[in-house]
Order: structure tokens, then C-alpha cells, then sequence
């Protein structure tokens, strides 16, 4: 794959099959969908949703515990079980407590699981609490570890619809020696937990910059900023940052096969105690253990074959409709 064009053909066409097509059960309103996340205050998995959602009219509304960590301004609609809408669909986006818990509050509603982030191929304690009517991924290789998530058998039917983060990936113009550093999260929170290996991380980007590369950082959305203000931290998505960078290098996780997606290929920092889905290394390049190994990696860094990136990455363009049109048959 060696153009923009290339990639997104063999992207958009491997998983064709798998894709739900368009149509729409509830055509002739406009559906109230609530959202739970198992991080109950993180709005942004449901960000690249809302252009889809307003282009069809529907209301989609995140449930939170409560406004205490809401970002004044935040696009994303909240609202608490007591204050939220009445809803034709509640989507489950993992089996945490709080989706779990929202589960059982809105039991009477038609309910579908969506993996908008990855999970941990072993069952979730609260998995079978959900009991969702259909459910969705965004590839293949998702599906199957967030099929193993939910405890559900092989005969259980996943729709694979694709990640919306990828409807509009930028044309990829590399910077001359210009790296993307993608971080997890350091330190948990009430909004949710932290990975392993920022202190690999940290220690990779100053090896990285004293051969003279140049640092772009792509922040997780829960990371702390102060950690990484030495080097230019990116004003836009990591999805979109990766289109400047000839690499990315950091601690492996959801973004990274979008990344890999605009052209970008990825070195994975693996701390001893991290834990993240085959499919997620299967995207990098190589990993490494030990900040010395980061400026070799990196200058070599390569994609993964079509087949492994067309696996984890799933369908290319539209997938945010066909995700709505997925929820939309089960809307009442």
C-alpha cells in the first residue's frame, strides 16, 4: 500500500461483506438515544457520532453520574438517569459498572452494545447483565475480542460497521523527521483508568528528540498535559495529527489502528504490566521495552500487511451511518 487511495480501497473493500447496509426502521421519527460508556464521563467516543446524528435529526444524549466533570462547552448532549429524555434505545459502549448499572435502571428499553473503544478479550464480571438485542464493532478483530468481552458464543451474531474516526481521514504529508508520541492516561480517575508505560513513554520521546527528531504529541483525552509540555502538543485529533508525522510511537491502544489507517505506521511502548488485545500489536511495526531501542524502532517503522490492517482497522468511509442504521431497527 503506497498511496492514501490504495490503503482506503483495500480498506473500504475487505470488510464490504461484513457491513450493515443502509435503511432505516424508524424512518419516520426521529429516535432518543441514550449512551453509556464505561467511562461515564468520557464524551469524546461519542463525539464523531454527532455529525451523523444531527444530519438524520436524532437526539443522542451521553448519561453521566453527574455534570461534576462535564467541560463547559463539550458538544456532546449529557444528562443524568434522572434528567435524561425518555429512550427509544440505550447503547451500551462496555459492561463497567456504570453502563451496567444503567442497563438495569432502563431495562425496559430495546438496548444494543457498541465497542466504540477496545476491550479486553475476557468476559467482564457484569457482561451478562446487558442483554443486548444487536450488537456492533468497529472491525473484525474488535469484534472477536469484544465477542469474548461479553461472554458471548461464537454463533452470536456481530455487526462490523467500522470506526467513524476514520469517515474523513486526512491525506497523509509527512514532515521530515517529525514523530507522533500517542499517550494513554497516567493517572486514573473517576472518568476511568490508566495504562502502564508513561515513564517508557516519556523517556522514548527524549531519546527520539536528542537524535533530532521532532515531537508531536497526540494527548489521550484524560492525560495529564503538564507531563508532556515540553514538546508541541497536538490542536487537533491524533487521527488527523498522524497525517504530519512519518511515525508514531506510543503505548498501544484504540487510536492506533486509525493511525495506521492515514499511513502513518506504529511503534508500541509496552510496559511490563500492560495488557491491551492482540489485534493492537498486530498493527505495530515492533514493540519495544526499554527507551533505547525507541530511535531504531522508529526509523524503521513500517505498516503491517493489508490483510492485518484491513482486520483491525474494519470498513473505511460511512461508518458512522452504518452504525445509525444498525440502532436505528432497534429504536422504538
Amino acid at each position: 500500500m503506497t498511496n492514501s487511495v490504495t490503503r482506503r480501497s483495500v480498506l473500504g473493500g475487505a470488510l464490504a461483506l461484513a457491513a450493515l447496509g443502509g435503511g432505516t426502521a424508524v424512518a419516520s421519527r426521529s429516535p432518543r438515544v441514550l449512551i453509556a460508556t464505561n467511562e461515564p464521563w468520557g464524551t469524546y467516543h461519542v463525539k464523531p457520532l454527532l455529525t451523523e446524528a444531527a444530519r438524520r435529526g436524532w437526539r443522542l444524549t451521553q448519561l453521566v453520574p453527574d455534570l461534576s466533570q462535564i467541560t463547559p462547552g463539550d458538544p456532546v448532549p449529557v444528562a443524568t438517569p434522572e434528567t435524561a429524555p425518555r429512550a427509544d434505545l440505550l447503547v451500551v459502549t462496555g459492561a463497567g459498572d456504570w453502563p451496567a448499572d444503567c442497563a438495569r435502571r432502563f431495562r425496559w428499553a430495546p438496548r444494543v452494545a457498541s465497542s466504540l473503544a477496545y476491550q479486553q478479550p475476557v468476559e467482564a464480571p457484569r457482561a451478562k447483565e446487558l442483554h443486548p438485542w444487536a450488537i456492533t464493532s468497529s472491525s473484525a478483530a474488535e469484534a472477536r475480542a469484544f465477542r469474548s468481552y461479553l461472554g458471548l458464543s461464537r454463533w452470536r451474531r456481530i455487526q462490523v460497521v467500522g470506526s467513524p474516526q476514520t469517515d474523513d481521514l486526512p491525506k497523509r504529508a509527512p514532515e521530515t523527521d517529525l514523530v507522533l508520541v500517542l499517550t494513554s492516561v497516567t493517572h486514573p480517575d473517576g472518568t476511568g483508568s490508566a495504562a502502564p508505560g508513561t515513564e517508557l513513554l516519556l523517556a522514548s520521546a527524549e531519546k527520539l528528540a536528542a537524535s533530532g527528531k521532532r515531537i508531536l504529541v497526540g494527548l489521550h483525552p484524560r492525560e495529564d498535559r503538564s507531563l508532556w509540555e515540553r514538546y508541541e502538543i497536538s490542536d487537533v485529533a491524533s487521527v488527523r495529527a498522524a497525517a504530519r508525522a512519518e511515525a508514531a510511537i506510543g503505548i498501544p491502544g484504540t487510536v492506533f489502528p486509525l493511525v495506521a489507517a492515514v499511513g502513518t505506521p506504529v511503534v508500541g511502548v509496552t510496559d511490563p504490566a500492560l495488557s491491551v488485545p492482540d489485534y493492537l500489536l498486530s498493527i505495530c511495526s515492533s514493540t519495544i521495552s526499554d527507551a533505547g531501542q525507541a530511535v531504531e524502532a522508529v526509523g524503521s517503522a513500517h505498516l503491517p500487511d493489508a490483510d492485518t490492517l484491513a482486520d483491525a482497522v474494519g470498513p473505511v468511509g460511512g461508518s458512522a451511518r452504518r452504525l445509525l442504521d444498525t440502532w436505528s431497527w432497534f429504536a422504538r
